[in-house]
């Protein structure tokens, strides 16, 4: 049984199948023109969100980096820009968002650098205690279980290793909430019909966005899952926020 209302959410309401499915079939749907529908739907400032993120690594100097649910590779690839680490290896159930990815990896002349290969966040083929740091940018809020999916990636991290988790949110002030909503309630699953003809997939996005456990309450989801040190980092008026925690040494 689901334990947070978001891991209900899906994508598809008449299908019988599991969040897991629905969530790959619509990523594989979307995927040739995810990149530019993150660039239209955000103006562009999902990438300075991705950059602040990764730098919140920058003090622990990783070698290895897990990137969780890595979609079309642009945080793997930012990562190599700014914290050079020896390899990043990126994960998602998508086929197709990683072709897009390995296309983008390839031209950049990056293959030895960054890895991509089809996993389950929820069940990381990994051994325990193997990566430095672990990246996920709007990755949680698909998973089918958030616990077991927190619980994967701290096993995996390495003591003393630290996870950056980048997700949306709700603005707090009034105001600009409205806007906000009108926007996620209309202008989103409207253009993303109009640019990919895949109305479902932002009406997800609208869906699953109000229904994430966000905020003090995913600190503590966090901290239930293992980590310590936790924080967050509002930006955009909150419209995004920024979750880290790291994994106790010894």
């Amino acid at each position: 049984m689901a334990k947070f209302t978001h891991d209900t959410i899906v994508p598809y309401d008449q299908s019988k199948a599991g969040k897991k499915q629905q969530v790959e079939a619509m990523f594989d749907q979307i995927a040739c023109r995810y990149d530019l529908l993150n660039r239209f739907l955000s103006i562009g400032i999902d990438k300075g969100w991705r950059k602040k993120g990764i730098r919140e690594l920058k003090s622990i100097n990783p070698k290895l980096v897990l990137d969780v649910a890595t979609g079309t590779a642009d945080v793997a690839i930012m990562t190599h820009k700014y914290l050079q680490p020896e390899k990043i290896i990126g994960i998602d159930i998508s086929e197709q968002m990683l072709a897009v990815g390995r296309t983008k990896v390839a031209k950049l002349g990056l293959n030895d650098q960054i890895e991509l290969r089809k996993g389950d966040s929820e069940a990381i083929n990994f051994p325990d205690n193997t990566f430095d740091a672990i990246t996920v940018a709007f990755g949680v809020r698909n998973f089918e279980d958030l616990d077991k999916g927190l619980a994967e990636m701290y096993r995996v991290l390495k003591p003393g290793g630290k996870a950056m988790i980048l997700e949306f949110s709700k603005p707090k002030q009034v105001a600009f909430k409205g806007l906000y909503n009108l926007y996620l309630n209309v202008v989103a699953p409207k253009a993303g019909q109009w640019l990919s003809k895949n109305k479902d997939a932002y009406q997800y996005l609208n869906n699953s966005v109000k229904a994430f456990p966000e905020g003090e309450t995913f600190l503590h989801i966090l901290q239930q899952a293992g980590f310590s040190d936790t924080r967050l980092k509002r930006l955009s008026l909150g419209i995004c926020t920024i979750y880290c925690g790291s994994k106790k040494a010894g």
